[in-house]
């Protein structure tokens, strides 16, 4: 398994890593603790969690549900060294957690013990904000969301980012956090953070997840460009587009136990824009010979700016197939047929 750098944190993960937003509702404990051996035993060696997770949905009742069976799968093996372990602090608007509060040096110390706490370990090594407190572009609110209406000033926005970053680095101080990165965040506030971090001090942010994919291709222009000269790595969610590049959902077929069948509008996703789009990319894997699973998770890993593509997987089978992407290299041909695509069917969701 190729290893690549962590932005700056002086961490190296692997150009896969698994996601665990399913652990404790479409994957039951035990098949999570087989999911992280097997991709362990794969040469996997970074895993990425929220303390809101499970999703799908999303509830008060299971809310740190995958941070405990994390936590009971480190206790029962004590393999805690042999992951990068990344979590997330949710944001303002969650109601389930801290009354929707938005992220401050009020909440980080708590949210962070409590984390640690199911995860049954001392330290997290990537400490993530879910999503930034002003609002984001993220989970198909490019289509609407309007800076100007964000009730956020720049100097408040400033401010804040000031405040979290004292109390980051007095968690790097105790030990807690190893590094610290954003989520669903953009190219300006990720410079906004870089450039805080330079004045005041704080740890640097190593990196941003966002959604990426063939079907999703928001980073693309000015966020690629910050990505690679301010050394930030990208961490892209949902690379195989929610599942519709394996192409389980074409021809109105919704597998059992499948996310459409929890969540029939896939958060946004659905549309006949986008059954074309995975068509046309199914089109391509069927041309060149190649798995469309490996395919779409190739593709992400092999961007230049791309630290470690985060998959997912219900079953053991589906993350069986998922790492068979690690042993390919797509061609540039393959990639130039995709880039012509992507051109003919921008933006689907």
């Amino acid at each position: 398994m190729k290893m690549n750098p962590l932005g700056q944190s002086g961490l190296m993960v692997s150009e896969l890593c698994l996601g665990t937003m399913t652990f404790g509702s479409q994957t039951n404990a035990e098949t999570s603790h087989a999911q992280i051996d097997r991709a362990l035993d794969a040469g996997i060696n970074f895993m990425d969690a929220a303390e809101m997770y499970p999703v799908n949905p999303v509830r008060k009742e299971t809310i740190g549900k995958t941070e405990e069976i994390i936590g009971d799968w480190f206790a029962k093996t004590g393999k805690r060294s042999d992951w990068i372990l990344a979590t997330k602090h949710s944001g303002e608007g969650l109601g389930f957690v801290r009354d929707g509060a938005p992220i401050s040096s009020k909440t980080i110390s708590e949210t962070i013990e409590g984390s640690l706490k199911r995860l049954k370990t001392d330290h997290i090594d990537l400490y993530q904000f879910h999503w930034p407190n002003r609002g984001s572009f993220m989970f198909r609110k490019n289509w609407s969301y309007d800076p100007a209406g964000s009730g956020w000033t720049r100097q408040q926005v400033v401010d804040n980012i000031e405040d979290c970053l004292g109390a980051l680095q007095r968690e790097v101080e105790r030990g807690t956090i190893r590094s610290f990165g954003l989520s669903n965040d953009s190219a300006w506030g990720t410079s906004l953070w870089l450039e805080a971090a330079k004045r005041v001090g704080g740890p640097r942010v190593a990196s941003v997840q966002n959604e990426y994919s063939l079907m999703c291709r928001l980073a693309d222009t000015d966020m690629a460009e910050m990505l690679t000269y301010e050394e930030v790595g990208l961490l892209p969610f949902s690379p195989l587009a929610a599942g519709y590049l394996s192409g389980k959902y074409q021809n109105g077929a919704v597998p059992e136990g499948s996310r459409m069948s929890l969540n029939p509008e896939m958060g946004g996703r659905k549309s006949e824009r986008v059954d074309v789009a995975v068509d046309a990319y199914l089109q391509v894997a069927r041309d060149f010979e190649i798995d469309p699973v490996h395919m779409a998770l190739a593709w992400s890993a092999q961007r230049s700016f791309v630290a470690s593509s985060i998959f997912g997987a219900t079953t053991l089978d589906q993350l069986e197939h998922a790492l068979g992407a690690a042993d390919v290299t797509l061609s540039p041909e393959l990639l130039a047929k995709l880039d012509e695509v992507h051109k003919a069917n921008p933006m689907p969701y």
